[in-house]
């Protein structure tokens, strides 16, 4: 039987647990505080529409007490990966794939790109500081995935589905495996979209597009992705920010199959929703700065490509969670950055 673990069970991690309890595989989640104690007691629950779906499902806050996993899907934010790698090691085998269910570039990015930049085969700083996860994993066993569903926490061991059910999946050299093929197979059969993708890459920019505009103006403002589109300086604001994410893409061959219209027009259509960035704002956590929007400005810097929009975006969300004690500034990451 498949063994696959959920390293932190909240919004996209809990949807995603929920769904894969509906497969054959054997399903563990890694959770704390009041979500775990609420998911040991009464199951993890699902709300979608008006449907209500409970699971009892093996939850524990030390992955020590599980064996060597199968596929391991990390959901928690991915500037916390660095800090979980240490307890991950114990579930990690030889066979073992990683799976980042986050927002923003991921860590295995540039393994086995072909970008003919010197970013070639590097891991991102602001993502990776010093390389400890690329190092300590090993960027082989990643399997790349870009997340859709909108969820939310609404109470411990309850989570909220707003909208999208894909979870698009590739391998970083563009190679059809027999681990994605399986893992694609065991989210469909959960009844999720688990497309196999050739190039993620260009994918992940489509999904960066978005995060690195509507949820950084989101988190600045406070309001929802369809009152961004009703407001004109926020939407253009949003125009410019994606314009510079888009001409750095395609500086490393990221090619948009679809108009920054549409991808505008998709996130305002969903009525009522607050980004995960301003999610965690509210709720007091710390927010993914840098990799949805500090990534981005580290390749420009690196590629000599002007993003003055995204550098003073990146600078007023920072002083914004560095006030509220929700970012860490480093004084690394900032050389980096700015």
């Amino acid at each position: 039987m498949t063994k696959i673990c959920v390293f932190g069970a909240g919004a996209i991690g809990g949807y995603l647990a929920c769904s894969l309890m509906k497969t054959s595989a054997d399903i563990s989640v890694i959770a704390r505080g009041p979500h775990k104690e609420a998911i040991k007691k009464n199951g993890l629950k699902l709300i979608r529409g008006n449907i209500e779906e409970t699971h009892k499902i093996y939850v524990t806050d030390n992955p020590s007490d599980l064996a060597v996993q199968d596929f391991i899907f990390l959901g928690v934010k991915a500037h916390s990966i660095s800090g979980i790698i240490d307890s991950l090691l114990p579930i990690i085998g030889e066979k073992t794939s990683i799976i980042s269910a986050v927002n923003g570039l991921p860590w295995w990015y540039f393994y086995k790109a072909k970008t003919g930049t010197m970013l070639d085969d590097c891991h991102i700083e602001s993502v990776d500081p010093g390389g400890r996860i690329w190092n300590k994993i090993g960027a082989e066993k990643a399997i790349g995935c870009v997340v859709y569903p909108a969820c939310e926490i609404v109470q411990p061991g309850v989570i909220k589905h707003f909208d999208g059910d894909r979870f698009s999946l590739g391998e970083p050299s563009g190679i059809n495996s027999e681990r994605l093929k399986h893992i694609s197979e065991l989210l469909i059969s959960g009844g999720l979209k688990a497309p196999q993708k050739k190039n993620l890459r260009n994918e992940l920019w489509i999904k960066l597009w978005g995060n690195c505009s509507f949820n950084i103006v989101s988190a600045l403002t406070g309001t929802t992705l369809d009152e961004l589109g009703k407001n004109d300086e926020t939407l253009n604001l949003i125009k410019k920010i994606m314009s510079e994410c888009q001409n750095v893409a395609e500086n490393i061959g990221i090619k948009f199959s679809i108009s920054l219209e549409h991808r505008i027009n998709g996130a305002i259509s969903i009525i009522g929703h607050k980004p995960s960035t301003t999610q965690d704002l509210e709720a007091n956590k710390p927010l993914e700065i840098d990799p949805i929007i500090g990534s981005i400005i580290e390749i420009s810097n690196k590629l000599n490509i002007e993003t003055p929009t995204l550098k003073t975006i990146n600078t007023l969300i920072k002083l914004k969670a560095e006030t509220l004690g929700l970012y860490q500034r480093s004084n690394l990451i900032d050389k980096i950055t700015l």
